[in-house]
């Protein structure tokens, strides 16, 4: 039987799952980011996560990454989201745990997934696996906070951006035709920020306005990686409406970039999970106004001359 570990080993190996894990953001969705490793006798012999929607899980790569598989029946497995109980794209992993007699698994959060949703679990303990749960769920809810929020929600994460001026407006007042250019807030290094964030979301989205006055090329011309999918607003039909709709196609995440008028709908329906500010030192003075929200400021971040402020929603409906 493998050596008992002390909490505080769990959570150090928990972390390197998180770590692990995150490798597969932008890459994996509608799929979660999970990390997995193999400790025999106090020491990682295997580790490995998923890399990309359709491929094998991280539970496969890192029992796959023991170079002694004689040593799993004696090995604790560490993950940070319940191993899956059905089969999809690729086997079950409760079927390869259990082939390989591994005598405990330790998960940090429980699988929203329907098809899941404490299956697994309950697989593993029938069949006599010591099971640990809920360990570093916070942290383990928060790495994949796009893919809860889809399942629970039935809906995307939602990300409203803007960059603003110092005295608070988005833009000169512009109209189609008169040849005037977006005033432009952010610098070389959020710009590059900006096409990251594009990357590792799935969708994004502007107003009808934006679309006409700038036709923006919303891509990750600055950075490496897929373009999300650009989403057209439908006229007459309720954003709740819209985002379920997007949550059908299988859309886990979208980015809401402007302007004015299409943030504020987001904010006054209360339908939005996280707003990206960027402050920046220019004075417009008049101009197109910001949009007016309540919010749990999460982070500050300073960018040569810019600041970026991260708000979360915690007045949902």
């Amino acid at each position: 039987m493998c050596k008992s570990d002390s909490a505080n080993d769990h959570e150090l190996y928990m972390r390197r799952c998180l770590q692990l894990a995150a490798y597969g953001k932008g890459f994996v969705a509608p799929n979660p980011m999970v990390g997995a490793v193999v400790v025999h006798n106090q020491r990682i012999i295997g580790e490995g996560f998923h890399r990309r929607c359709g491929e094998a899980h991280a539970e496969v790569n890192a029992i796959g990454a023991v170079k002694n598989p004689e040593l799993l029946a004696q090995s604790t497995l560490y993950v940070n989201l319940e191993p899956c109980s059905h089969t999809g794209k690729t086997p079950p992993c409760t079927t390869l745990i259990l082939e390989k007699k591994i005598p405990r698994v330790v998960i940090g959060q429980m699988d929203p997934f329907p098809k899941v949703a404490g299956r697994g679990i309950q697989i593993l303990q029938k069949s006599g696996i010591e099971v640990i749960t809920g360990m570093l769920k916070t942290e383990c809810e928060q790495l994949n906070k796009r893919f809860l929020t889809f399942h629970r929600e039935c809906r995307p994460y939602i990300f409203l951006k803007w960059a603003q001026s110092a005295d608070g407006f988005l833009d000169k007042v512009r109209t189609a035709g008169d040849g005037q250019l977006p005033v432009r807030f952010s610098n070389d290094f959020t710009q590059i920020a900006v096409h990251k964030m594009r990357a590792e979301e799935t969708a994004i989205m502007v107003g009808s306005r934006t679309e006409i006055l700038d036709r923006p090329q919303l891509n990750v011309r600055y950075w490496h990686g897929k373009n999300p999918q650009k989403i057209r607003p439908a006229g007459g039909i309720a954003l709740a409406e819209q985002m379920h709709a997007l949550y059908e196609q299988n859309i886990q995440s979208i980015v809401i970039e402007g302007g004015a008028q299409l943030l504020q709908s987001f904010i006054n329906e209360r339908l939005w999970d996280e707003i990206h500010v960027e402050i920046t030192p220019l004075q417009l003075r008049e101009g197109v106004a910001v949009p007016t929200f309540t919010g749990t400021l999460e982070n500050i971040q300073k960018c040569k001359k810019s600041v970026i402020f991260v708000y979360l929603n915690n007045f949902k409906p």
